[in-house]
């Protein structure tokens, strides 16, 4: 008789494991199947986020930060504390001890809330049944009440640049740098290679980024982009746009770039090269012919708006079904998914899932970007308010970048909010609440904001959409 339980949730990255805790919060009998190994041959939860993905990553780009600032900043504090010098091997192992924190506390959790953790990899079958193959190859089929997929993205390879794990590495690779390189080659210059990027940049590598398409971040904001781009140009990032990778080699420990630009071919010389071109659905032994659950065209996983999938009392949620392969987003479709599961008619607000950068500057995102209003005709105010005004990011030393709001011309709710600049990512979280509460521009700009603070930068922002800003000149509203 097969084990039986009210939800199965395949996968424990940020929407399986946040479903499963969900699941058993709610009073459901509820197992998570992961195939993820720790050094021990254990059942290692958390995902790509938390082992190989944003967690260890922001690691690295709080480590080199803070090498940047007592490299180039201290001194203008008054700070002296002579030449830094960076220890890799001690900026990895802290590294994976937050790892090893964190998706050791996932696991405390789940004994806290009774969810039943099961190593192995999950295929869903016919009739509601997940087949697991643990690490021996041993198979055995569980009987669920509901499935929840969750089984997350992989690396997008590229033929011309194969990974050996050693010179031509994926974003997992580029976390275990032994040695700073001399030379480093970043295959995009999207949100994963940007951050890579910025890591071995600030401990000094001299980073080229090799972006096929010929605007750099064309999903942001284009002016936010613009200034960004900017910025990173002074922080010593070379990004080059319109250079498709035709061909690698490696030559006596070098790896020889070759690619098309509108000059023509082109080659370069790495010590390293990182191969960033994005993300896939994992769905690979996924999915049984038989389950009658559907891939849509681009091989994610087919749901509805409330991430129902063909098969009855099957659902699918984050970085394998459509939408920004975001973790919070996967978290929140985890949990709506469970709460549709009891009956609660609970819906994900698409329109208000914040985006980050973690460069520095944060660069970050909520709604519409003033290219989609103009393209979908609708009338808009726009409101900017630059960091150099700010008192706070002065005072910082960090005054980069600016605030922008969008909002709608008739009836002044906001639409969109784009930052580029220190601690965007918190700043924009003010905006998604607005957005979500339905607030107008002066909604924003009648709400009291502690001064000095970085969020004065939204506020002021909010009053410039109707040309009110205190702490700028301003100018007519753009439309």
């Amino acid at each position: 008789m097969a084990d039986k339980f009210d939800v199965v949730v395949i996968g424990a990255g940020p929407g399986g494991y946040v479903a499963a805790i969900k699941a058993a919060q709610l009073g459901l009998s509820t197992a998570c199947v992961e195939q993820w190994l720790d050094d021990d041959g254990k059942v290692r939860l958390g995902g790509t986020c938390l082992n190989v993905g944003c967690i260890p990553s922001k690691a690295l780009l709080d480590s080199s930060q803070k090498f940047v600032e007592a490299r180039d900043h201290f001194e203008l504090h008054g700070i002296s504390v002579g030449k830094p010098k960076i220890d890799v091997g001690a900026m990895l192992a802290r590294k994976e001890k937050i790892v090893d924190q964190l998706t050791g506390g996932i696991t405390g959790l789940f004994k806290h809330n009774g969810v039943t953790s099961i190593q192995g990899r999950g295929k869903v079958l016919a009739g509601c049944k997940v087949e697991v193959t643990d690490k021996d190859g041993k198979t055995s089929v569980i009987e669920a009440g509901n499935i929840i997929i969750a089984a997350g993205s992989v690396p997008v390879s590229i033929p011309p640049a194969p990974i050996d794990g050693k010179h031509i590495v994926d974003s997992t690779g580029a976390l275990e740098f032994d040695k700073v390189p001399k030379r480093l080659g970043v295959i995009g210059a999207g949100v994963i290679g940007l951050e890579l990027g910025s890591v071995w940049a600030r401990l000094g590598s001299d980073v080229v980024m090799l972006e096929a398409l010929d605007s750099l971040l064309p999903m942001m904001d284009a002016q936010i982009a613009k200034e960004s781009g900017k910025i990173f140009k002074k922080q010593g990032l070379d990004i080059r746009l319109g250079c498709r990778v035709t061909a690698t080699s490696v030559e006596k420990g070098k790896v020889k770039v070759t690619f098309d630009t509108a000059d023509g071919e082109q080659e370069e010389i790495f010590d390293k090269l990182i191969v960033s071109v994005g993300r896939r659905p994992r769905t690979e032994d996924l999915l049984s012919s038989d389950c009658g659950v559907n891939l849509d065209e681009r091989g994610f996983i087919y749901v509805n708006d409330y991430c129902a999938t063909d098969a009855p009392h099957v659902y699918a949620v984050g970085d394998v079904v459509r939408g920004p392969m975001l973790a919070h987003k996967g978290s929140e479709e985890g949990i709506m998914a469970v709460e549709r599961i009891v009956g609660k008619p609970v819906q994900v607000n698409y329109d208000c899932i914040p985006s980050v950068i973690y460069t520095h500057p944060e660069v970050a995102a909520v709604g519409k970007t003033e290219q989609e209003l103009k393209s979908d005709g609708v009338a808009y105010k726009a409101g900017v308010f630059p960091f150099a005004a700010s008192g706070r990011a002065l005072a910082a030393n960090d005054t980069d970048g600016m605030v922008k709001i969008l909002a709608d011309a008739e009836t002044d709710r906001v639409l969109g909010c784009h930052i580029v600049g220190p601690s965007a990512a918190d700043l924009v979280q003010q905006v998604v609440i607005a957005m979500e509460f339905g607030s107008s521009a002066e909604d924003l700009a009648l709400t009291v904001f502690g001064h000095p603070t970085l969020s004065e930068a939204v506020h002021e922002a909010a009053l410039a959409v109707h040309g009110q800003a205190i702490h700028i000149a301003n100018r007519k509203s753009r439309k």
